[in-house]
């Protein structure tokens, strides 16, 4: 039998502590090492307790969690999940450059709402510990590499190689296989570390982008906003959520609405669907992915980064197979090599590179005189 996954809660609440430690305690899979009510208490217990995985909130006294973690990441690097109430627009910015900072993922604390939602919660918040246990930080953070900044604005009929040093053959032998046929729209799926890698693709893209991105995350309920006003502070290019009915503008960069499957009707207008979860998710990067496929056909790219399971795999089958252009992020620079994994092993992947270099190939295949 495995041992329980040791797991370090840092919180200055005591009810959020009780509750939280009830929570981890009635799993007999994860053992509570140590609490502690702030960052500097935290860091003095990790060499002693040796966590594998870190819970941490973001508001406390003498070192709050955007500190911690900057000390964490540079001295004791090891996952760091983000616990947090902030669901407020001021707050989410704030949560958000933690998982910048190098935490993996962030979830919302389970108190004060109703008891189905509690035990819903309690559930979820397990699973995600069991996923980030496994997670090598110190792997993941080696594999990202030097990500080369792109020029503001893009030369549409000049391949960008001169400006750039690409790091690898990978890289040299995808340029010589891109199809002819002009990319139209861009759509990108992730799951478990996600955030983070959107935000290295997306803080990439030039401001004269010609072409719509549609992203699909899964994240926890209250912090999609969060994730799309952090992006788009980040970002040359605005960072929304798609409106009802609006077409896709080139340049722009749309999120589904939480709760919400985001599809293109048959004359590519943004419609919303509350049809069931798609393999346990909703929005689901498949179904996305599909109604991409079917609208754009060949001028469909899809792009699937980090995340647990198989949600999108075959969606970007169904771009392959009408023709599109499709990227799989590799094993080495995912936090979680799932839903990547699926889309390579079922054939749906023409290109699979390190996160670092999936920017290069979208932009040089969007600058490719036809």
């Amino acid at each position: 039998m495995l041992s329980p996954i040791k797991l370090l809660l840092v919180e200055d609440s005591p009810v959020a502590t009780i509750v939280l430690k009830r929570i981890f305690n009635a799993s007999p899979e994860i053992n509570v090492v140590g609490t502690a009510c702030n960052g500097l208490e935290a860091l003095e217990l990790i060499p002693k307790l040796q966590p594998e995985v870190i819970c941490t909130d973001f508001h406390m006294a003498e070192m709050n969690g955007l500190e911690f973690t900057q000390e964490v990441m540079q001295k004791y690097p090891r996952p760091i999940l983000v616990i947090s109430a902030s669901v407020q627009a001021d707050d989410t910015q704030n949560v958000f450059q933690l998982l910048k900072a190098g935490a993996l993922d962030v979830f919302p604390k389970p108190i004060g709402g109703l008891v189905s939602d509690y035990d819903r919660l309690a559930h979820e918040l397990i699973a995600k510990i069991k996923i980030l246990s496994g997670v090598k930080v110190f792997t993941r953070h080696q594999s990202l590499g030097r990500i080369e900044k792109i020029p503001k604005t893009l030369k549409i009929n000049q391949l960008p190689i001169h400006n750039h040093r690409l790091s690898t053959a990978n890289y040299q032998r995808s340029i010589k296989n891109i199809n002819s046929q002009p990319i139209k729209l861009l759509a990108i799926g992730a799951s478990t570390g996600g955030p983070q890698a959107l935000h290295a693709i997306i803080s990439q893209l030039p401001a004269n982008l010609p072409v719509p991105v549609i992203c699909v995350q899964h994240i926890s309920e209250g912090f999609l906003q969060g994730l799309v006003d952090w992006l788009d502070s980040e970002s040359k290019v605005p960072v929304k959520i798609a409106s009802f009915g609006e077409f896709p503008q080139a340049g722009t960069v749309y999120f589904p609405p939480e709760k919400s499957h985001l599809e293109l009707d048959s004359q590519g207008r943004f419609i919303y669907s509350k049809a069931p979860p798609c393999g346990g998710h909703r929005p689901s990067v498949t179904i996305t992915f599909k109604s991409v496929a079917n609208f754009y056909g060949r001028g469909a790219a899809g792009v699937l980064l980090t995340g647990m399971g198989r949600d999108g795999a075959e969606g970007m089958l169904a771009i392959s197979r009408l023709g599109g252009l499709t990227i799989a992020q590799d094993e080495a620079s995912c936090v979680v090599f799932g839903m990547p994994k699926e889309a390579i092993d079922i054939g749906a992947a023409q290109h699979v590179l390190p996160i670092s270099e999936i920017a290069f190939l979208l932009l040089a295949k969007l600058t490719i005189k036809h």
